[in-house]
């Protein structure tokens, strides 16, 4: 089954989004899934992982309705607040009864950095850690690798997932390029650290800026750190609209992997998202 492991729906109607503001565009809006139903079946894409949005209850909840009405949708990866362990057991006690919660996501890119460094974050994060919880870490540009690296040191039994490879500098420098693969392939020393392959857009310039022959490299680097074992294929839609569309981002990901064998690509196109996530296929 080819999985999409990195998708978002938001309702400005019932939650709110501090960075969605009129600057982004057509973005500034609400997005249902029903939207991207249709481009992932003319991919043969069955499943769907649905991401948070924002760092409050109610996207969660957002995410848990749509879900219930599309079968597409796998898992959710939630919000509950890392920065606070007694909110964030009771909801993972109320998530257990709930199968499509199967990750924990923080806007962890929109805080300063010494905010990981909290004592009570690290409480957080050892709670997600005694439960099996993956983290999905996302960042605002590669430096925050650096961050990642050491947290996945002092939580050596957590799994993590880095969204979008850290962001790499596509369009940037060599010595950019070289700064990324020192810092990810830190992150990647951990056995129990993943990464998506999505969200590779421009770095510099307008986010679709980017070409086919720029996003390669940092995938080829990818590859050859984690293995196709440890990648997962994500389409980060809607943001994806804003780098020229679901389909251009689809395309350029399956012609960087043409060269892979069947099993490789059949990793990064569903396996590893159903085991990292624990995901049901049985539906």
């Amino acid at each position: 089954m080819i999985i999409d492991s990195h998708l978002h729906v938001w309702d400005r109607a019932r939650a709110l989004y501090p960075w969605l503001t009129p600057e982004a565009g057509p973005l500034y809006r609400s997005y249902g899934f029903e939207e991207i139903a249709g481009s992932l079946a003319e991919r043969n894409i069955e499943g769907a992982v649905l991401v948070q949005a924002s760092d409050e209850a109610a996207d969660t909840a957002i995410m848990r309705d749509v879900a219930a009405q599309h079968s597409a949708i796998l898992g959710i990866v939630a919000w509950t607040p890392l920065d606070n362990p007694t909110q964030l057991a009771a909801d993972l006690d109320q998530f257990s009864d709930d199968p499509l919660i199967v990750g924990i996501r923080n806007l962890v890119h929109e805080r300063p950095p010494a905010w990981l460094d909290q004592a009570v974050v690290g409480e957080g994060l050892a709670i997600l850690a005694a439960r099996g919880m993956p983290l999905d870490f996302p960042t605002a540009n590669h430096t925050g690798l650096a961050a990642l690296a050491d947290l996945g040191r002092r939580h050596a039994d957590l799994p993590i997932v880095i969204d979008h490879l850290g962001k790499p500098p596509i369009n940037g420098s060599a010595d950019d390029r070289a700064h990324w693969r020192q810092l990810i392939a830190e992150c990647a020393r951990n056995p129990r650290t993943v990464a998506k392959i999505s969200g590779l857009y421009a770095s510099h310039g307008p986010l679709d800026s980017w070409t086919v022959d720029g996003i390669r490299p940092f995938v080829e680097d990818a590859l050859e750190l984690f293995t196709p074992a440890r990648l997962m294929y994500g389409g980060d839609w809607p943001i994806a609209e804003l780098a020229g569309g679901y389909g251009r981002s689809w395309d350029a990901i399956a012609e960087v992997l043409t060269s892979l064998g069947e099993p490789e690509r059949e990793a990064i196109f569903g396996g590893t998202a159903a085991r990292v996530y624990s995901l049901d296929l049985s539906n």
